[in-house]
């Protein structure tokens, strides 16, 4: 993370073998599954699980009264994060996937909550400034929602989306008794 102030890095890290059938159709699926823009945004993504991994495996090798000196802010941040659960070791650091952290990006949790009727909207309104995390206005997609933060997900107060005579609450309210429906009927069955 060193170097100089005003030059700046490159974050992600493309894979060895790009021309691998199984890794492309993975990718593939994890772009269109989380509506990604492209290839490099998830290639950052699994970077930064590559960084917390390396980071976990230099802590292990030290003594045991060292290691939670040293790996507890990480592991806490991870905790605040979401990516892990609350009683989490350092094992289950080594055990991460890019799908945590991609689930814990806010563009999936408005998705997710409801908010926007595509993962491809969630990411439009995102960027368009129609959401706000309390009363602050996230304007990036790639942003990590905390846990703390999740339930102040909203959309923000001079969207349009915000009032309820918008269509879109409309067609959400539509969409979800369908849904319903349909569980109640697989029980019965």
């Amino acid at each position: 993370m060193g170097g100089l102030p005003g030059r700046h890095r490159k974050k992600w890290r493309a894979p060895y073998h790009p021309w691998k059938r199984d890794l492309l159709m993975q990718e593939l699926e994890l772009v269109g599954r989380y509506g990604l823009r492209n290839k490099r945004e998830l290639w950052r993504v699994k970077a930064e699980v590559s960084r917390v991994r390396r980071i976990i495996r230099g802590i292990l090798s030290k003594p045991r009264e060292e290691q939670e000196r040293i790996g507890g802010p990480v592991l806490a941040r991870l905790k605040r994060l979401g990516v892990l659960p609350p009683d989490a070791t350092f094992d289950d650091v080594l055990d991460l996937k890019p799908e945590q952290f991609l689930e814990r990006r806010i563009q999936t949790i408005v998705f997710k909550k409801g908010l926007a009727r595509t993962i491809h909207q969630a990411r439009q309104m995102v960027v368009h400034g129609h959401i706000a995390i309390g009363d602050k206005i996230v304007w990036s997609p790639g942003y990590l929602v905390s846990v703390d933060e999740e339930p102040l997900v909203r959309y923000s107060p001079k969207s349009p989306f915000n009032d309820s005579n918008h269509p879109i609450h409309q067609t959400l309210k539509q969409e979800k008794p369908e849904e319903e429906e349909s569980e109640e009927v697989e029980e019965v069955e």
